[in-house]
């Protein structure tokens, strides 16, 4: 097992400094000046070249990642260019508001993928199968930034019982385990558990479809083995490839909630995001995207390992 951690390790290290060098070339190679914010209307040639020089721009392409990188490791991202604050005071409470919708979906949209997809899977060529498909199939094809405003209109505007933006009261930035800031999380929770449910509930399907098929499950019916019994199986041999779906999904509602966050006004790296475009904020663009791609590596990471502990036949793969 040991071997096994070190060996995957190894191969993240590679894939981390290439979603770096990905993250930094990226933004560098994007149209427009990122310094034109600070630049003032009509500045000399002297006064521009001291900003570039004191934001680093001054430098080579390769001095400028390895300088940033450099720092990154040590948790410094530079300064905002709009707030002149450190790039971490920022990110750090953007990626808690974050973590904190991402896990509310994922209990949503994961409890409801599996159940779903069990109960398709074992009835499978019913109506119930069928139903349960087609929720399914919806849950999928609908954007989940266009139900966010569904449900906004339907649940804030109409009936008036959810807030409609937001994560508490009088515009905080800060979650609180209160009934205030938990009806604020309910509305953009379901906007993003829709599309994981969806997914998780049509792989869950296939997959246990396929694992009932197999010949050692037949035989534990033929056997009088009970159906719990047979159940635990099932869900036994199906859960590393529903496992690795999870983890991408769960990695997934980490980096692409950008636009239910700005529908939501809900401050997490999404709306982070989405600020910093509209205002060329190149160390906030560059400091969120790095995080955010860290955290899909490290869930990948994860996920592998809990495979292997899973199945062991992985290990030997």
């Amino acid at each position: 097992m040991l071997l096994y951690l070190a060996r995957r390790i190894l191969y993240t290290l590679p894939i981390a400094v290439g979603v770096s060098i990905v993250c930094f070339l990226l933004i560098h190679l994007a149209p427009g000046d990122p310094l034109s914010a600070v630049i003032p209307e009509g500045a000399s040639p002297e006064v521009v070249a001291q900003i570039k020089t004191a934001y680093g721009f001054d430098q080579p392409l390769p001095i400028q990642y390895l300088n940033w990188i450099w720092r990154a490791v040590h948790g410094d991202f530079g300064m905002s260019i709009m707030t002149r604050r450190p790039v971490m005071s920022e990110v750090a409470p953007a990626v808690v508001n974050t973590m904190i919708l991402a896990m509310a979906a994922v209990l949503l949209g994961f409890g409801f993928g599996i159940l779903l997809g069990l109960i398709a899977g074992y009835t499978s060529g019913s109506l119930v199968d069928r139903a349960v498909t087609a929720i399914s199939v919806t849950g999928v094809s609908v954007p989940h930034y266009w139900l966010g405003m569904v449900l906004i209109v339907i649940f804030a505007v109409h009936l008036g019982v959810l807030p409609a933006m937001g994560m508490g009261a009088q515009g905080s930035q800060t979650f609180a385990l209160d009934w205030v800031s938990l009806r604020h999380l309910i509305l953009p929770a379901c906007a993003m558990a829709v599309i994981p449910a969806g997914i998780i509930a049509r792989s869950v399907r296939g997959t246990v479809i396929e694992v009932l098929k197999q010949d050692y499950v037949q035989t534990l019916f033929a056997k009088g083995l009970p159906p719990q019994r047979v159940f635990v199986h099932v869900v036994k041999n199906a859960a590393p490839t529903v496992l690795a779906i999870m983890g991408l999904q769960f990695a997934q509602l980490l980096g692409g909630s950008i636009l239910v966050e700005t529908v939501f006004s809900w401050p997490g790296t999404g709306f982070l995001l989405n600020s910093a475009i509209f205002t060329r904020d190149l160390p906030i663009l560059q400091g969120t995207i790095l995080v955010l791609s860290m955290f899909f590596v490290t869930i990948n990471l994860i996920v592998d390992l809990m495979q292997s502990v899973l199945d062991p036949r992985i290990k030997r793969a």
